[in-house]
């Protein structure tokens, strides 16, 4: 069986920038310390023992069994800096180096994966670890590029660059931090490897 995907409407296209509309989502997610890789390794760790049953049905006395749950795509890595609000009124070349660094250099980072579309925060088993966390991100609009091969800091930064100057010539204002969407297993050769950096933006 294919691996799902969170619903998306594409409102606009070019080459290999996108404007997405997504619908909302459930998601689990941790914030773990660490340069990128670290806290991805130890962020997937703990939400992967999620899915795979280290959870539980109810509360107190009355917890039932744990649940297995199926694995989704992507893999989502976020800087974790407190406030996501980005001004665009400095000039694009300042807050392409600003915002860019915030992605490569972060020491804190938000690891999520999407739940499938069946579940409800209210339907999911209860994480074991608290670490975890289950909730809704609303229906929100993203700009996006696409590439592929290894998600290497270089190649992040260029890309979150490429991806905000195609958001200032089309007028789009970032409404949040950049963010890594990670599709495939490590395993993967790097020339079918599908990554994304995605920037939610305003929907006025």
């Amino acid at each position: 069986m294919a691996t799902e995907e969170p619903k998306f409407k594409q409102l606009a296209h070019d080459d290999k920038f996108e404007v997405r509309e997504y619908n909302a989502v459930v998601v689990a997610e941790t914030v773990v310390q660490g340069d990128m890789d670290t806290a991805s390794r130890d962020g997937f760790k703990l939400i992967a023992n999620y899915i795979f049953g280290d959870n539980h049905k109810g509360e107190g006395l009355g917890q039932g069994a744990s649940e297995k749950i199926a694995m989704t795509a992507p893999v989502i890595a976020e800087p974790e800096t407190g406030s996501h609000t980005i001004s665009m009124t400095a000039p694009l070349t300042t807050e392409a180096v600003g915002i860019t660094q915030t992605m490569t250099f972060a020491k804190c980072w938000r690891i999520q994966f999407f739940m499938p579309g069946q579940y409800t925060v209210a339907s999911l088993p209860q994480p074991n670890n608290e670490a975890v966390v289950l909730r809704e991100i609303p229906s929100s609009r993203y700009a996006v590029v696409r590439f592929s091969g290894m998600a290497s800091t270089s190649s992040i930064e260029t890309k979150t660059e490429e991806l905000l100057h195609w958001m200032n010539v089309n007028r789009l204002i970032p409404a949040g931090a950049p963010k890594l969407a990670r599709y495939d297993p490590p395993w993967t050769l790097p020339g079918l490897r599908r990554n994304e950096i995605q920037i939610q933006i305003t929907s006025s």
